[in-house]
């Protein structure tokens, strides 16, 4: 399957509260934190929900 790494680059501190929650259920803790994901349908929506906090990259 296709895997996605995503590494939080921007504080969740401040933002909205669904956004901050939507954090946490990708994984992620404190900036620069990174994890590699399966490509489904479900992360998709999570990262293009705060996909401005955000930095994925492919994994081959």
């Amino acid at each position: 399957m296709a895997q996605v790494k995503v590494t939080l680059v921007k504080s969740p501190i401040g933002r909205k509260p669904n956004h901050r929650e939507t954090v946490k259920g990708l994984g992620l803790r404190k900036m620069n934190s990174s994890r590699v994901l399966v490509d489904t349908p479900e992360v998709r929506g999570m990262i293009r929900s705060i996909g401005y906090m955000l930095k994925v990259e492919e994994v081959a």
